[in-house]
């Protein structure tokens, strides 16, 4: 065990957190103890840990020094990352998030162990579906790195893709062109992307077709080369779709494909394509598969709870299986009364 102290200097306070959090976040997982005096910052544990919560607070004096201003969400997700890795830095996270960013509003960085996984399958694989709850960035990560590749030249275009399951409408009958008609299923896309580029910029991409909606029900035929493809709400593509859909890419290009089997809209869930996909595509060279939890969720703190509160639900009106020695019910009694005899017929 040993004990340090760090010099409380002006503009360290937001590495603090909302009530300490990121304090709490770094005393549970390294295993020390932080004593916050009004002078300094004491930090007792063992010596390796100790070593590393300084670490992270020269880091972000330096970070904070050199103009990178990290608000509190992301500097959580990015502290959840540096104390689940002892190889991973404050600096490292951030350097490699303005690679992946460059040209983009706001620094695409991940949050959580399971979203870095998938990030990194997205840069190292031609295909890669990202599974779980609401919330865990799935779309946002996905769209995000398409735009990255838009902009760095790796790809000439983005296509977003998604199954259009309708609830009580057909699609016939809406009003408006066929981009009118889709428009509503990619708004969670379209919101992803005016986040990350200027308004103008996504709307001048659209007109020209750098960013192309591509019904999913019209791809059949179609080679898609040079493109990043995104295709969201997978679950709920059949089988044909599915496989059609993967059998479209083409030469340097990349698909991602999002979906939460908890929320299939088919009529037999069981049929999904996306759940058949699991099975057949799993160890399949080129393919990653990455699984989102409801600890990965990155919106208010709530939907986190909310999520773990639906599984547990869910797993509790699973039927329970009958045990071999179970004792059948016995059935009810009917009384059964006798019929009249036929009347004879008439001579």
């Amino acid at each position: 065990m040993t004990k340090k102290s760090i010099d409380i200097t002006p503009g360290i306070e937001p590495l603090y957190g909302t009530r300490d959090e990121n304090l709490r976040l770094m005393e549970d997982k390294l295993h020390v103890t932080i004593d916050l005096r009004s002078d300094a910052i004491h930090v007792t544990g063992d010596v390796a840990a100790v070593d590393r919560v300084l670490g992270i607070f020269a880091d972000f004096d330096a970070l904070r020094k050199a103009g990178v201003n990290l608000h509190n969400g992301e500097l959580n997700g990015m502290l959840k990352l540096v104390v689940a890795d002892p190889a991973t830095t404050l600096r490292s996270l951030v350097e490699s998030g303005k690679q992946r960013s460059a040209g983009v509003k706001r620094m695409v960085q991940p949050r959580s162990p399971n979203q870095r996984k998938y990030v990194e399958a997205i840069e190292q694989s031609d295909m890669t579906f990202g599974l779980g709850p609401a919330g865990t960035g799935k779309t946002y990560l996905a769209v995000a790195m398409a735009v990255s590749a838009l902009v760095a030249k790796r790809v000439s275009r983005i296509i977003l893709v998604r199954p259009a399951v309708e609830a009580g409408e057909r699609l016939g009958f809406l009003p408006g062109s066929l981009q009118e008609k889709v428009d509503p299923y990619l708004r969670p896309l379209y919101d992803a992307l005016y986040d990350l580029l200027d308004p103008q910029k996504v709307d001048k991409m659209l007109e020209s077709n750098v960013i192309e909606v591509a019904p999913l029900a019209f791809m059949r035929g179609r080679t898609l080369n040079d493109a990043f493809i995104i295709m969201d709400e997978a679950q709920n593509t059949t089988t044909e779709q599915m496989k059609m859909f993967v059998t479209r890419l083409g030469n340097n290009s990349k698909a991602v494909i999002t979906g939460d089997l908890t929320q299939t809209d088919l009529p037999n869930p069981k049929k999904s394509g996306l759940l058949e996909a699991l099975q057949v595509l799993d160890g399949v060279e080129g393919i990653r598969f990455c699984h989102f939890e409801d600890v990965d969720v990155v919106r208010h703190h709530l939907v986190q709870r909310i999520v773990r509160a639906y599984d547990s639900y869910g797993r509790a009106q699973l039927p329970l299986p009958m045990s071999d020695t179970a004792v059948p019910a016995t059935p009810l009694a009917v009384e059964v009364k006798p019929t009249a005899p036929p009347r004879a017929k008439p001579q």
